[in-house]
């Protein structure tokens, strides 16, 4: 017999608008209904939200570990299945699994345990995120220096490959080393091309935009910033209405003065998205790990190599979308938006994913009305 369940009683947001005083009809899985509780009516298993928010999950594009684990350092369908579910219980129902700077071996190993498990249906993994190893080493941040190199012809062939085989591809490169000859091609098959850890200038970054990059990485950090005569990649994304920009809405990457003033100069169509770029401690209570050997320490909400480097963030979404409602002071529905429709249609991915689409599966979270605690329903 077919599960029907009418969800009611609290705030629902669609993907792009919260709705009070209506309803939300699922059938199997998909959303058949929503509008008016009178609309709507009452149907099979009725859910009481008790003033809690029923959303679409959200859309995570920059997740580098979970449950005690890296992608870095364990490149498994467990790993892989473990990052999933432990983001999924914090209400992330779909990410890009990011590899942090490495070889090429590791790289074009992670692209085919990526595709097998998409084609294994792992549940959550919706394709992959290669956050270098063509970045600057003068904005590494926490990558390793010894592994940031220039794309080559044959980097190139193998990530066109990747565009291809997998459903959403999400690549941070730098001016540096990489021609705009080379995003050209990869944004025509398929790729996003993130500008990210990189100290090129203005006038650059807004070329590599022109030719079709579609995106900056973790907005204010390991990038060129803004200043009075040179406006850096900050001024860039900015000013391209184009371009989108992951943001660490954590109040510790980003002020959140800051994040005001960006959310208020950003151009559109191109939009601030949010990511929690999670390491191995999310949905844990581990207080270090390791990165390729490196320890990395957890304390007071930050994550940091002994130098005192900021290495990934201690943060999923619901916290970052309480930290733009409640510090930044944008709208409870904009900051929801932020964490799933925007990102998840930059990359594309299907409808039900990121908003609600009639007639299709579409995974749920329910928040808490203060925006402390989430659950997957």
């Amino acid at each position: 017999m077919t599960e029907v369940i009418t969800y009611l009683g609290g705030p629902i947001f669609d993907g792009e608008r919260l709705h009070n005083g209506y309803a939300l009809r699922v059938v199997g899985g998909a959303v058949t209904a929503i509008g008016s509780e009178d609309f709507v009516g009452r149907e099979g298993e009725i859910v009481d939200l008790g003033g809690d928010i029923l959303s679409p999950g959200y859309v995570d594009l920059q997740v580098n570990g979970g449950d005690g684990i890296m992608l870095n350092d364990d490149l498994s369908l467990d790993t892989l299945r473990r990052m999933g579910a432990a983001h999924r219980r914090l209400g992330a129902t779909h990410i890009l699994p990011t590899l942090i700077t490495n070889t090429l071996a590791k790289t074009e190993a992670t692209i085919a345990i990526v595709k097998e498990a998409i084609a294994a249906g792992i549940e959550g993994i919706a394709g992959l995120h290669l956050e270098g190893p063509h970045l600057s080493v003068a904005r590494k941040g926490a990558h390793d220096a010894a592994l940031i190199r220039p794309m080559n012809d044959g980097d190139l062939a193998m990530l066109l490959q990747a565009a291809a085989d997998l459903p959403a591809l999400m690549l941070t490169v730098a001016p540096e080393n990489v021609t705009v000859d080379q995003v050209k091609a990869l944004v025509e098959a398929g790729a996003v091309v993130s500008l990210g850890h990189t100290d090129a200038d203005f006038a650059t970054c807004a070329a590599y935009f022109a030719a079709g990059a579609q995106c900056a990485t973790h907005l204010f950090n390991a990038m060129s910033q803004m200043g009075n005569r040179e406006p850096g990649l900050v001024g860039a994304v900015l000013h391209s209405g184009t371009a989108s920009a992951g943001l660490i809405a954590d109040a510790v990457h980003v002020h959140p003065a800051t994040i005001r003033a960006a959310w208020d100069a950003k151009q559109g169509p191109g939009e601030i998205f949010l990511v929690s770029d999670a390491m191995a401690p999310a949905g844990t209570d581990v207080s270090e790990f390791h990165l390729e050997g490196r320890v990395i320490s957890r304390e007071g909400g930050r994550l940091t190599l002994p130098d005192g480097t900021l290495a990934g963030a201690d943060l999923d979404l619901t916290t970052a979308v309480r930290v733009m409602h409640q510090q930044v002071d944008v709208p409870l529905e904009i900051a929801l938006r932020a964490a799933t429709h925007v990102p998840a249609r930059l990359m594309g991915l299907a409808e039900g994913i990121g908003s609600f689409a009639l007639g299709k599966p579409s995974p749920l979270i329910r928040i808490k009305g203060d925006l402390s605690t989430c659950s997957v329903v």
